[in-house]
């Protein structure tokens, strides 16, 4: 897609009305080669989408900090968090018609004008005290804790796996590693529909937005 197609596609109107679709966009698929066409996906979707990305290798520094000094999982959480924010900042400066987001009020303004929210989380979820502070919750959970907020119609994790096909228990993706530990829990009290997709899942997840339920990816139940 060449810049001026970027460029119209980024500036589309989307569905007014419609409710919200977050992606869970993965650090590591945020460094990677493999993200211009799952930015492309999202920018020409009419679907309105706010984008949610991990905090990658940035949040692996504050792991190996919090080893070396040994401050505790309230300070790596915020700090992580903030590895979020700059990953938000870092993803909205590659489209046009990416804006970054801290509140709901905030995401919704930007829905409303027609653009791809990107959510930095740090003002929304610093200071709250129902989230738990460890390494168990990670982009993932919070994602999943979005869409509720939001009402989203669905969540999506990108990932930069080879997901498996068909659907897979979430019990057994936390204990794969493939979610977090605290993600069961988040997707019982969200009851938002989730998906995985992964390596090379581009065009499904592209179809998957335009509302083929039959597109290829993780359906986690």
């Amino acid at each position: 897609m060449d810049a001026a197609a970027l460029q119209k596609a980024a500036l589309s109107p989307r569905v007014h009305g419609a409710r919200p679709v977050v992606v869970k966009l993965g650090g590591s698929v945020v460094r990677s080669s493999a993200l211009a066409p799952w930015l492309d996906a999202m920018t020409a979707a009419e679907q309105p989408i706010v984008v949610v990305p991990g905090g990658g290798a940035l949040a692996d520094e504050v792991r190996s900090c919090q080893r070396q000094l040994g401050f505790g999982d309230p300070a790596a959480h915020r700090m992580a968090l903030l590895a979020m924010d700059q990953l938000a900042w870092a993803v909205a400066g590659m489209r046009p018609g990416l804006e970054v987001g801290t509140t709901e009020a905030a995401l919704g303004a930007i829905l409303e004008r027609g653009h791809v929210a990107v959510w930095a989380p740090y003002a929304l979820i610093g200071e709250r005290t129902d989230i738990e502070e460890s390494w168990r919750l990670t982009s993932d959970s919070l994602a999943l804790w979005l869409a509720g907020k939001l009402a989203a119609e669905r969540c999506y994790l990108i990932k930069s796996i080879a997901a498996p096909r068909g659907p897979r228990g979430v019990d057994a993706l936390a204990r794969d590693g493939v979610v977090d530990e605290a993600f069961p829990a988040m997707l019982a009290e969200t009851g938002v529909w989730a998906m995985i997709f992964g390596h090379g899942d581009q065009q499904s997840f592209a179809a998957s937005l335009a509302g083929d339920a039959a597109s290829a990816g993780v359906r986690i139940e």
